[in-house]
Protein backbone atom coordinates (compact mmCIF):
# COMPACT_ATOMS: atom_id res chain seq x y z
CA UNK A 1 0.00 0.00 0.00
CA UNK A 2 1.41 3.15 -1.17
CA UNK A 3 1.98 6.18 1.35
CA UNK A 4 -0.96 8.18 0.01
CA UNK A 5 -3.42 4.71 0.07
CA UNK A 6 -2.51 5.04 3.81
CA UNK A 7 -3.29 8.74 4.44
CA UNK A 8 -6.54 7.78 2.65
CA UNK A 9 -7.54 5.08 4.59
CA UNK A 10 -6.46 6.50 8.01
CA UNK A 11 -8.88 9.60 7.13
CA UNK A 12 -11.41 7.29 6.59
CA UNK A 13 -11.03 5.33 10.09
CA UNK A 14 -11.25 8.37 11.53
CA UNK A 15 -14.30 9.40 9.97
CA UNK A 16 -15.96 6.13 9.94
CA UNK A 17 -14.64 4.83 13.46
CA UNK A 18 -14.06 7.93 15.93
CA UNK A 19 -14.40 6.25 19.06
CA UNK A 20 -13.40 2.47 19.87
CA UNK A 21 -16.53 1.26 18.87
CA UNK A 22 -18.80 0.69 15.84
CA UNK A 23 -21.06 -0.52 14.16
CA UNK A 24 -21.06 -3.64 11.49
CA UNK A 25 -22.39 -1.42 9.17
CA UNK A 26 -20.15 1.65 9.56
CA UNK A 27 -16.88 -1.11 9.57
CA UNK A 28 -18.55 -2.34 5.92
CA UNK A 29 -19.73 0.98 4.96
CA UNK A 30 -15.51 2.52 5.35
CA UNK A 31 -13.95 -0.79 3.53
CA UNK A 32 -15.91 -0.46 0.64
CA UNK A 33 -15.22 3.34 0.64
CA UNK A 34 -11.44 2.66 1.24
CA UNK A 35 -11.43 0.08 -1.73
CA UNK A 36 -13.28 2.42 -4.44
CA UNK A 37 -10.32 4.67 -2.77
CA UNK A 38 -7.43 1.90 -3.60
CA UNK A 39 -9.25 1.32 -6.99
CA UNK A 40 -9.22 5.11 -8.11
CA UNK A 41 -5.55 5.64 -6.85
CA UNK A 42 -4.43 2.84 -8.83
CA UNK A 43 -6.29 3.83 -12.16
CA UNK A 44 -4.54 7.08 -12.23
CA UNK A 45 -1.83 5.24 -13.95
CA UNK A 46 -3.91 3.39 -16.02
CA UNK A 47 -3.90 4.12 -20.35
CA UNK A 48 -6.94 5.94 -20.79
CA UNK A 49 -8.49 4.68 -23.92
CA UNK A 50 -11.64 6.93 -25.80
CA UNK A 51 -15.30 5.58 -25.55
CA UNK A 52 -15.26 6.21 -29.73
CA UNK A 53 -17.31 4.59 -32.27
CA UNK A 54 -14.82 1.18 -33.58
CA UNK A 55 -13.93 0.91 -36.96
CA UNK A 56 -12.62 -1.87 -38.66
CA UNK A 57 -8.97 -0.78 -37.37
CA UNK A 58 -8.73 2.31 -35.56
CA UNK A 59 -4.59 2.91 -35.49
CA UNK A 60 -4.98 5.46 -32.85
CA UNK A 61 -6.82 3.05 -30.57
CA UNK A 62 -4.70 0.28 -31.73
CA UNK A 63 -1.41 3.16 -30.87
CA UNK A 64 -3.03 3.23 -27.10
CA UNK A 65 -2.95 -0.09 -26.73
CA UNK A 66 0.88 -1.00 -28.06
CA UNK A 67 3.22 -1.62 -25.77
CA UNK A 68 2.11 -5.22 -23.53
CA UNK A 69 2.67 -7.29 -26.30
CA UNK A 70 6.53 -5.26 -27.04
CA UNK A 71 7.38 -5.82 -23.20
CA UNK A 72 5.94 -9.71 -23.32
CA UNK A 73 7.95 -10.19 -26.55
CA UNK A 74 11.14 -9.37 -24.82
CA UNK A 75 11.35 -12.75 -23.45
CA UNK A 76 11.28 -13.99 -27.02
CA UNK A 77 15.09 -12.42 -27.01
CA UNK A 78 16.61 -12.87 -24.56
CA UNK A 79 20.52 -14.68 -24.21
CA UNK A 80 18.49 -18.13 -24.00
CA UNK A 81 16.66 -17.93 -27.49
CA UNK A 82 20.14 -15.95 -28.64
CA UNK A 83 22.30 -19.09 -27.63
CA UNK A 84 19.32 -21.53 -29.34
CA UNK A 85 19.49 -19.71 -32.37
CA UNK A 86 23.75 -19.71 -32.70
CA UNK A 87 23.66 -23.50 -32.04
CA UNK A 88 20.63 -24.18 -34.46
CA UNK A 89 22.55 -22.02 -37.21
CA UNK A 90 25.60 -24.08 -36.33
CA UNK A 91 24.70 -27.38 -35.91
CA UNK A 92 21.44 -27.57 -38.72
CA UNK A 93 22.21 -24.44 -40.73
CA UNK A 94 18.89 -23.10 -41.56
CA UNK A 95 17.27 -26.18 -41.64
CA UNK A 96 15.29 -25.98 -37.60
CA UNK A 97 14.18 -22.85 -38.66
CA UNK A 98 10.49 -23.83 -39.43
CA UNK A 99 10.56 -25.21 -35.68
CA UNK A 100 11.52 -21.52 -34.53
CA UNK A 101 8.26 -20.28 -36.43
CA UNK A 102 6.13 -22.91 -35.03
CA UNK A 103 7.09 -22.55 -31.63
CA UNK A 104 6.37 -18.52 -32.40
CA UNK A 105 2.98 -19.48 -33.83
CA UNK A 106 2.07 -21.85 -30.41
CA UNK A 107 3.45 -18.79 -28.14
CA UNK A 108 1.04 -16.46 -29.95
CA UNK A 109 -1.56 -18.49 -29.54
CA UNK A 110 -0.76 -18.84 -25.68
CA UNK A 111 -0.15 -15.05 -25.20
CA UNK A 112 -3.69 -14.73 -26.89
CA UNK A 113 -5.53 -16.48 -24.22
CA UNK A 114 -2.90 -14.79 -21.23
CA UNK A 115 -3.76 -11.55 -22.65
CA UNK A 116 -7.58 -12.25 -22.94
CA UNK A 117 -7.77 -13.68 -19.31
CA UNK A 118 -6.41 -10.45 -17.97
CA UNK A 119 -8.88 -8.33 -20.13
CA UNK A 120 -12.03 -10.20 -19.59
CA UNK A 121 -11.56 -10.46 -15.82
CA UNK A 122 -9.19 -7.28 -14.70
CA UNK A 123 -7.22 -9.67 -12.57
CA UNK A 124 -4.07 -11.66 -14.01
CA UNK A 125 -3.35 -15.40 -13.66
CA UNK A 126 -1.77 -15.22 -10.52
CA UNK A 127 -4.60 -13.55 -8.71
CA UNK A 128 -6.80 -15.81 -10.23
CA UNK A 129 -5.16 -18.89 -9.38
CA UNK A 130 -4.37 -17.52 -5.75
CA UNK A 131 -8.69 -17.12 -5.67
CA UNK A 132 -9.47 -20.34 -7.07
CA UNK A 133 -7.07 -23.26 -6.12
CA UNK A 134 -6.93 -24.88 -3.20
CA UNK A 135 -3.57 -23.93 -1.03
CA UNK A 136 -1.56 -27.01 -1.96
CA UNK A 137 -2.12 -26.40 -5.59
CA UNK A 138 -0.98 -23.00 -5.46
CA UNK A 139 1.97 -23.62 -3.48
CA UNK A 140 3.25 -26.17 -5.86
CA UNK A 141 2.61 -23.25 -8.88
CA UNK A 142 3.92 -20.54 -6.67
CA UNK A 143 7.34 -22.83 -6.61
CA UNK A 144 7.51 -24.06 -10.05
CA UNK A 145 6.91 -20.48 -11.70
CA UNK A 146 9.79 -18.84 -8.74
CA UNK A 147 12.17 -22.09 -10.20
CA UNK A 148 11.47 -21.05 -13.86
CA UNK A 149 12.29 -17.14 -12.99
CA UNK A 150 15.23 -18.23 -11.08
CA UNK A 151 16.16 -20.16 -14.32
CA UNK A 152 15.57 -17.44 -16.83
CA UNK A 153 17.56 -14.78 -14.63
CA UNK A 154 20.69 -17.24 -13.96
CA UNK A 155 20.88 -17.46 -17.89
CA UNK A 156 20.71 -13.26 -18.33
CA UNK A 157 22.57 -12.39 -15.68
CA UNK A 158 25.46 -14.68 -16.28
CA UNK A 159 25.12 -14.14 -19.73
CA UNK A 160 25.24 -10.55 -19.22
CA UNK A 161 28.23 -10.57 -16.83
CA UNK A 162 30.17 -12.83 -19.71
CA UNK A 163 29.24 -10.35 -22.38
CA UNK A 164 30.64 -7.26 -20.45
CA UNK A 165 33.94 -9.39 -19.45
CA UNK A 166 34.42 -9.86 -23.12
CA UNK A 167 33.57 -6.45 -23.97
CA UNK A 168 36.42 -4.91 -21.37
CA UNK A 169 38.82 -7.60 -22.68
CA UNK A 170 38.84 -8.65 -19.05
CA UNK A 171 39.31 -5.52 -17.66
CA UNK A 172 35.62 -6.23 -15.69
CA UNK A 173 35.40 -9.51 -14.34
CA UNK A 174 32.58 -11.97 -13.78
CA UNK A 175 31.62 -10.82 -10.71
CA UNK A 176 31.92 -7.52 -11.17
CA UNK A 177 29.86 -7.78 -14.37
CA UNK A 178 27.00 -9.88 -12.17
CA UNK A 179 26.45 -6.95 -9.98
CA UNK A 180 26.49 -4.47 -12.34
CA UNK A 181 23.78 -6.59 -13.95
CA UNK A 182 21.76 -6.82 -10.81
CA UNK A 183 22.19 -3.40 -10.15
CA UNK A 184 20.97 -2.56 -14.24
CA UNK A 185 17.88 -4.83 -13.62
CA UNK A 186 16.48 -2.97 -10.75
CA UNK A 187 17.69 0.23 -12.70
CA UNK A 188 15.01 -0.78 -15.05
CA UNK A 189 12.18 -1.12 -12.34
CA UNK A 190 12.60 2.25 -11.25
CA UNK A 191 12.32 3.22 -14.80
CA UNK A 192 8.53 1.97 -14.63
CA UNK A 193 8.13 5.03 -11.76
CA UNK A 194 8.42 7.42 -15.32
CA UNK A 195 4.98 6.43 -16.20
CA UNK A 196 4.14 3.33 -18.03
CA UNK A 197 3.70 4.69 -21.70
CA UNK A 198 7.63 6.03 -21.28
CA UNK A 199 8.47 2.40 -19.76
CA UNK A 200 6.84 0.90 -23.16
CA UNK A 201 8.61 3.11 -25.53
CA UNK A 202 12.32 2.93 -23.89
CA UNK A 203 11.89 -1.79 -24.34
CA UNK A 204 10.06 -0.73 -28.17
CA UNK A 205 13.89 1.46 -28.60
CA UNK A 206 15.85 -1.39 -27.00
CA UNK A 207 14.21 -3.96 -29.35
CA UNK A 208 14.77 -1.84 -32.40
CA UNK A 209 18.20 -1.50 -31.36
CA UNK A 210 19.21 -5.27 -31.70
CA UNK A 211 16.58 -5.49 -35.09
CA UNK A 212 18.88 -2.95 -36.49
CA UNK A 213 22.36 -4.28 -35.18
CA UNK A 214 21.64 -8.06 -36.08
CA UNK A 215 20.16 -6.71 -38.91
CA UNK A 216 23.15 -5.21 -40.44
CA UNK A 217 25.14 -8.46 -39.64
CA UNK A 218 22.22 -10.53 -41.56
CA UNK A 219 22.94 -7.90 -44.78
CA UNK A 220 26.64 -8.00 -44.17
CA UNK A 221 27.10 -12.02 -44.39
CA UNK A 222 24.79 -12.39 -46.78
CA UNK A 223 22.61 -15.92 -46.13
CA UNK A 224 21.45 -17.81 -49.07
CA UNK A 225 17.60 -16.94 -49.41
CA UNK A 226 16.98 -19.85 -50.97
CA UNK A 227 18.00 -22.41 -48.21
CA UNK A 228 16.45 -19.84 -45.40
CA UNK A 229 13.19 -20.08 -46.96
CA UNK A 230 13.03 -23.45 -47.74
CA UNK A 231 13.92 -24.25 -44.01
CA UNK A 232 11.72 -21.76 -42.72
CA UNK A 233 8.69 -23.66 -45.01
CA UNK A 234 9.98 -27.27 -45.11
CA UNK A 235 8.95 -29.21 -42.09
CA UNK A 236 12.30 -31.82 -42.69
CA UNK A 237 15.74 -31.64 -41.62
CA UNK A 238 17.10 -34.23 -43.60
CA UNK A 239 20.44 -35.88 -42.32
CA UNK A 240 19.61 -34.73 -38.70
CA UNK A 241 20.52 -36.74 -35.70
CA UNK A 242 20.43 -36.64 -32.12
CA UNK A 243 22.39 -33.28 -31.92
CA UNK A 244 19.76 -31.49 -34.20
CA UNK A 245 16.35 -33.00 -32.54
CA UNK A 246 17.61 -31.72 -29.28
CA UNK A 247 18.32 -28.40 -30.40
CA UNK A 248 14.68 -28.26 -31.61
CA UNK A 249 13.52 -29.01 -28.33
CA UNK A 250 15.54 -26.08 -27.01
CA UNK A 251 13.97 -23.92 -29.50
CA UNK A 252 10.85 -24.88 -28.51
CA UNK A 253 11.73 -24.91 -24.69
CA UNK A 254 13.36 -20.99 -24.92
CA UNK A 255 9.99 -19.79 -26.99
CA UNK A 256 7.75 -20.67 -24.90
CA UNK A 257 8.34 -19.84 -21.23
CA UNK A 258 5.28 -20.30 -18.54
CA UNK A 259 6.09 -17.11 -16.43
CA UNK A 260 5.73 -14.72 -19.60
CA UNK A 261 2.09 -15.75 -19.98
CA UNK A 262 1.51 -14.81 -16.10
CA UNK A 263 3.06 -11.61 -16.76
CA UNK A 264 1.20 -10.82 -20.37
CA UNK A 265 -2.42 -11.21 -17.91
CA UNK A 266 -0.56 -8.52 -16.16
CA UNK A 267 0.78 -6.32 -18.58
CA UNK A 268 -2.80 -6.08 -20.35
CA UNK A 269 -4.22 -4.30 -17.22
CA UNK A 270 -2.36 -1.02 -17.55
CA UNK A 271 -5.40 0.20 -20.16
CA UNK A 272 -8.38 1.44 -18.50
CA UNK A 273 -11.30 -0.53 -20.02
CA UNK A 274 -14.96 -0.15 -19.03
CA UNK A 275 -15.51 -3.82 -18.83
CA UNK A 276 -19.46 -3.14 -18.05
CA UNK A 277 -19.36 -3.18 -21.68
CA UNK A 278 -18.94 -5.98 -23.75
CA UNK A 279 -17.89 -3.99 -27.46
CA UNK A 280 -15.23 -2.58 -25.27
CA UNK A 281 -14.01 -6.12 -23.76
CA UNK A 282 -13.93 -7.61 -27.49
CA UNK A 283 -12.07 -4.35 -28.88
CA UNK A 284 -9.56 -4.65 -26.45
CA UNK A 285 -9.08 -8.27 -27.17
CA UNK A 286 -8.78 -7.17 -30.72
CA UNK A 287 -5.79 -4.62 -30.52
CA UNK A 288 -3.59 -6.52 -27.81
CA UNK A 289 -3.94 -9.45 -30.26
CA UNK A 290 -3.08 -7.01 -33.56
CA UNK A 291 0.27 -5.98 -31.39
CA UNK A 292 1.07 -9.15 -29.63
CA UNK A 293 1.16 -10.62 -33.51
CA UNK A 294 3.14 -7.54 -34.75
CA UNK A 295 5.67 -7.68 -31.44
CA UNK A 296 6.36 -11.50 -31.42
CA UNK A 297 6.79 -11.00 -35.97
CA UNK A 298 9.07 -8.61 -34.63
CA UNK A 299 11.30 -10.85 -32.65
CA UNK A 300 10.80 -13.86 -35.06
CA UNK A 301 12.24 -12.30 -37.22
CA UNK A 302 15.21 -11.13 -34.89
CA UNK A 303 15.59 -14.70 -34.36
CA UNK A 304 15.73 -15.63 -37.39
CA UNK A 305 18.76 -12.95 -38.17
CA UNK A 306 20.74 -14.72 -35.81
CA UNK A 307 20.27 -18.10 -36.63
CA UNK A 308 20.79 -16.98 -40.14
CA UNK A 309 24.45 -15.11 -39.78
CA UNK A 310 25.76 -18.03 -37.62
CA UNK A 311 24.47 -20.62 -40.31
CA UNK A 312 25.85 -18.58 -43.23
CA UNK A 313 29.18 -18.09 -41.34
CA UNK A 314 30.08 -21.10 -39.32
CA UNK A 315 27.87 -23.92 -40.47
CA UNK A 316 30.30 -27.14 -41.13
CA UNK A 317 33.45 -25.19 -39.84
CA UNK A 318 35.59 -26.78 -36.86
CA UNK A 319 36.68 -24.72 -33.86
CA UNK A 320 40.26 -24.27 -35.73
CA UNK A 321 38.83 -22.87 -38.74
CA UNK A 322 36.66 -20.27 -36.59
CA UNK A 323 39.37 -19.23 -34.41
CA UNK A 324 41.44 -18.79 -37.44
CA UNK A 325 38.47 -16.89 -39.09
CA UNK A 326 38.19 -14.57 -35.96
CA UNK A 327 42.30 -14.20 -36.19
CA UNK A 328 41.78 -12.44 -39.46
CA UNK A 329 39.15 -9.76 -37.76
CA UNK A 330 41.28 -9.48 -35.24
CA UNK A 331 44.38 -9.10 -36.82
CA UNK A 332 46.50 -11.88 -36.02
CA UNK A 333 46.40 -11.18 -32.11
CA UNK A 334 44.52 -14.27 -30.76
CA UNK A 335 45.42 -17.12 -33.86
CA UNK A 336 48.94 -17.46 -32.87
CA UNK A 337 48.43 -20.52 -30.21
CA UNK A 338 46.06 -22.86 -33.07
CA UNK A 339 48.55 -21.89 -35.91
CA UNK A 340 46.37 -19.70 -38.26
Amino acid sequence: MTADAWDINSKHAEECLPGTKASFSNVSTCKKEIEEDEQSSEEISLVEIPDTEDKCIDFHKLWLFTGPGFLMSIAYLDPGNIESDLQSGVMAQYKLIWVLLLSHILGLILQRISARVGVVSGKDMAQIAHEYYPRVPRIILWIMIEIAIVGSDMQEVIGTATSIYLLTNGIIPLWAGVLLTILDTFSFMFLEKCGIRKFEVFFCLLIAVMAGTFGYQFFVSAPDAGLLFEGMFLPWCEGCGQQQLLQAVSIVGAVIMPHNLYLHSALVKSRKIDRTKRSRVSEANKYYFMESTIALFCSFIINVLVMSVFAQSFYGKTNNQVVCALNMCFRGAIGSAFGC
